[in-house]
């Protein structure tokens, strides 16, 4: 059960703006998976959720903190932004990093949380992005880039993901 789409992601503005129209969709409580090798343009894309939910501060990488929240401007949801990469096997952690918001009031993105995220949320968004091209090494920022979006549970079952783009 569920919805899901495959987009193509031409240029990094494209991806924040997917971002953008991907916030609208969004509400308090929801999970978003994201997936991509480094340099897809997952923190691109959270960029411009972060732009569309209108809350406060750059939305960078998460790298050393492994999890930045960014309240909202205009009393919607908090915007967590959680680097799983370096989080344990599962995320009882993501309870012990003492986040100042609640999860469930707050749109929550995760990075590299293949394995990780699963049951938090018997609802989540999978965003996966590839480069269109193959993988060429020297893999070029402007490449083109596929979004697969993959809504899981209830509550995705009815959202229009293949609108977006």
């Amino acid at each position: 059960m569920g919805s899901h789409a495959t987009l193509t992601v031409p240029t990094p503005e494209r991806m924040g703006r997917l971002g953008r129209e991907l916030a609208a969709l969004l509400r308090p409580g929801d999970l978003v998976l994201l997936s991509g090798e480094l340099g897809a343009g997952k923190t691109t894309l959270t960029r411009g959720l972060g732009e569309g939910l209108q809350v406060r501060g750059a939305v960078t990488s998460p790298t050393f903190v492994i999890a930045r929240v960014h309240p909202s401007l205009v009393g919607g949801p908090a915007l967590v932004h959680v680097d799983a990469y370096r989080l344990g096997g599962d995320l009882d952690e993501m309870e012990d990093l003492d986040l100042d918001v609640s999860l469930p009031e707050s749109v929550v993105v995760v990075e590299w949380g293949e394995g990780k995220v699963e049951r938090l949320s018997e609802d989540r968004l999978e965003v996966r992005i590839e480069r269109a091209i193959g993988d060429t090494a020297d893999g070029d920022d402007q490449d083109p880039r596929r979004v697969l979006l993959t809504g899981i549970g209830p509550r995705w079952a009815d959202v229009p993901l293949a609108d977006l783009g």
